[in-house]
């Protein structure tokens, strides 16, 4: 099994790294973009004219992203490089929409009307409902709040760069049998946890809108957050304060295992190990001079089950 990097400069021209020291690949269901960290050896890279960054392991495309940050230096006559990039699709957090009230809007209409992010598609979703975007709210904010609405899901990515807003329909199944796990656990993380959720009524005072979290407060932790009146939730304030909890819950317990090589997961594929089964959320894939290793994760939290 191996890898290689393909960087195509600003005319078009490309050229292929196939070096690759060691790489560090995540793609997880709350975030919208892949992220991919590399160490290679290059001959004649020139990243003043470097555009993209498309990485591959055994042919498969797994990250097409933007420069972050990519540094080439020479050592005793050897040329090595580090690059850290972050997919197109992070350009959704990245460009703000305009405030305001949008009536009628579905994923398609939003996404199809914004301008053009290079090389991010979307799932066909046409149904409708309406946001209210707040000032200094991006892209991302926006299809949240539509997913969120309509199907009562968190957006995620896709293959590269591929905003989809519902569950997978056809997922691939992988099983991890004991022969081939490496290593497996689970793991809980409690730092987004909140215990109580207030919201202001029309007239700005609270009182009216409270959630409280009973399983939270029953690992005696005490967090109160306090928030405006979501125009987002005005058919239903209390969705408001159920959509914030589902967030904060987010990621929070999960279970995962470690395989030598890469078969191909992607996010809503399904994964099962051990007594284990369910919905992937979290993909971590490494390689070095050891060969390369696969961390699947499978959440159960507020949005993923």
């Amino acid at each position: 099994m191996d890898s290689h990097i393909i960087f195509r400069y600003r005319d078009g021209s490309e050229i292929t790294e196939n070096n690759v020291l060691s790489f560090r690949f995540r793609k997880e269901a709350y975030t919208p973009y892949t992220s991919l960290s590399a160490n290679f050896c290059t001959e004649s890279l020139n990243p003043a004219y470097v555009s993209e960054v498309l990485f591959y392991i055994d042919n498969r495309l797994i990250h097409h992203g933007l420069i972050d940050s990519l540094e080439v230096s020479s050592s005793h006559g050897a040329k090595t490089a580090k690059i850290y990039s972050r997919s197109f699709s992070v350009m959704l957090m990245q460009n703000e929409l305009a405030p305001g009230l949008y009536t009628n809007t579905s994923v398609n209409s939003l996404i199809d009307s914004f301008i053009t992010i290079p090389y991010v598609t979307h799932e066909n979703k046409a149904d409708t409902n309406y946001i209210f975007i707040k000032y200094g709210s991006v892209l991302w904010d926006g299809i949240t709040a539509v997913s969120y609405k309509l199907y009562h899901a968190y957006p995620y990515i896709r293959g590269t760069n591929h905003i989809m807003c519902s569950t997978f329909e056809t997922p691939e199944n992988f099983s991890y049998g004991s022969d081939e796990i490496i290593s497996y656990g689970s793991a809980l993380a409690e730092r987004n946890l909140l215990s109580h959720f207030h919201m202001e009524d029309v007239n700005g005072n609270y009182g009216t809108y409270d959630f409280n979290n009973t399983e939270v407060s029953d690992l005696k932790i005490v967090r109160h957050k306090y928030f405006e009146l979501d125009k987002q939730f005005l058919y239903d304030p209390q969705q408001a304060l159920l959509f914030r909890n589902s967030y904060a819950l987010r990621g929070y317990r999960k279970h995962f295992c470690t395989y030598c090589g890469y078969k191909g997961e992607d996010l809503s594929d399904t994964a099962s190990f051990n007594s284990i089964s369910g919905r992937i959320s979290d993909i971590v894939i490494k390689g070095g001079s050891d060969g390369i290793f696969t961390e699947i994760s499978v959440y159960k939290d507020g949005l993923i089950t």
